[in-house]
């Protein structure tokens, strides 16, 4: 089993290199950490192609608690995450 790779946070993710069983936990796990860094709004790239992962990361963002809001980017192959931030 390998070690999981810790990469610097940003304000945006691109998923391209990740399996769609995979989006659920990352998206999840990106969000949490994008709180806690007080980013009040990332961009999750997740491509154009046919839209799974585009669904899959709508339907995490519809239920997350800290979600404000969120919406397709112009490209058509982002989606743009308002975060509520404690103060």
């Amino acid at each position: 089993m390998t070690e999981p790779v810790e990469l610097p946070l940003e304000d945006s993710i691109d998923l391209h290199t990740f399996q769609p069983r995979e989006i659920p936990d990352l998206v999840q796990e990106y969000l949490h950490q994008a709180v806690l860094k007080g980013y009040h709004e990332v961009r999750i790239i997740h491509g154009r192609g046919v839209g799974v992962q585009r669904r899959i990361v709508h339907s995490i963002l519809k239920t997350h608690p800290r979600v404000i809001a969120f919406c397709d980017a112009a490209d058509r192959g982002s989606t743009t995450v308002k975060l509520k931030i404690d103060n």
